[in-house]
């Protein structure tokens, strides 16, 4: 932050500066020095300050400055309280503790955000403002006070009185899950796309994954194993999702021509040739040799002389199955009928 910015902050129509003094004690738990970087990060653009110059003052600047301030601040706290974990499990810790969504309901808690000045349009439209403005606010204690205020302010203000680390640590949400429903509710494809297969300087096994929604690229994300590189790339494909429409639209866009290619008819008829490949076409004669003489390939061999039957020729005989059996003879007849009277004769 320049001078100049410092100086165009007194000329932010806030309320009095012992009033907004009162309610940051409130909020940070400390009386400010300098009002005016509480007042800048307070500040949203869409409230349209600016300098004499048409500069726009906002708060993005701070908000900045406090992000990183935050994920130092936040990883000291996290390496010291999980004495002994790996390096993965106090990354994905830390990720949970700043993240937008952890830092508006932070801000909303403490009554941050009545305190953002904005354009008067409901905050609820701007998921992230209250988020922004806390980081922005981290940012205003580093200017204010240095960077031991902003150690106490996270370790004993939010992080020993309002929020359970160990919950938050041993939470575990399914981002993969969430990311499957989503995607089976819109009807739209997913796949993950393996990037890398490395090892680390401990010989570790690394991997990297891509999330691919319609052919459209999502979030990339690594880990010491598959699932947990498809875990990180599938929570930045959601976050991606949640605050980038273009992405969105993408994504519906591809499923659109894709959903279109696959409806359309086929217009040219298909070609029956290839079908027809496996049967053997057979040499056509002449008219004038109806009737060739007969090879001896093809002379009809004696009944002595008859190959034998192959066992797919016996599959396939139907030799013994008839619709028409033959007539019996004269004597056929007198022998059943013998042979009938005599068993009668019998049973009696």
């Amino acid at each position: 932050m320049t001078l100049r910015d410092i100086i165009e902050c007194l000329r932010l129509p806030f309320r009095d500066d012992k009033e907004l003094r009162r309610q940051l004690r409130q909020v940070i738990g400390f009386y400010p020095n300098d009002i005016r970087h509480y007042k800048l990060a307070l500040t949203h653009k869409s409230s349209g300050q600016r300098n004499d110059k048409g500069k726009p003052l906002h708060n993005e600047r701070l908000e900045f400055l406090g992000d990183a301030l935050l994920d130092a601040t936040v990883g000291h706290i996290v390496f010291e309280h999980f004495e002994g974990k790996r390096e993965g499990f106090l990354t994905n810790t830390r990720s949970k503790l700043v993240s937008r969504e952890s830092l508006g309901k932070l801000a909303k808690e403490m009554g941050l955000s009545e305190l953002i000045q904005s354009n008067g349009q409901p905050r609820s439209h701007n998921s992230y403002m209250a988020g922004n403005a806390f980081e922005a606010l981290v940012g205003a204690i580093y200017l204010d006070q240095g960077y031991d205020a902003v150690m106490r302010f996270m370790k004993k203000r939010i992080l020993a009185q309002m929020v359970n680390i160990d919950k938050v640590a041993y939470k575990e949400v399914n981002f993969k899950s969430k990311l499957l429903e989503w995607t089976q509710k819109n009807r739209v494809r997913m796949e993950y796309k393996m990037l890398k297969q490395t090892t680390d300087d401990k010989g570790s096994p690394v991997f990297g994954f891509l999330v691919l929604i319609e052919g459209v690229e999502g979030g990339k994300g690594q880990g010491y194993s598959k699932k947990e590189a498809q875990q990180v790339s599938s929570k930045e494909t959601l976050e991606r999702l949640r605050r980038e429409p273009q992405f969105i639209d993408a994504i519906f866009q591809a499923k659109s021509e894709r959903t279109k290619m696959e409806e359309e008819p086929v217009a040219v008829p298909p070609d029956l040739k290839a079908e027809r490949e496996f049967i053997i076409e057979q040499p056509k004669k002449d008219a004038d040799s109806a009737a060739p003489q007969k090879s001896k390939m093809s002379q009809k061999p004696k009944p002595s002389q008859q190959p034998q039957a192959s066992a797919d020729d016996d599959e396939f005989d139907l030799s013994d199955i008839t619709h028409n059996p033959a007539e019996p003879s004269r004597e056929d007849i007198i022998a059943a009928a013998e042979a009938a009277a005599f068993s009668e004769g019998e049973t009696k």
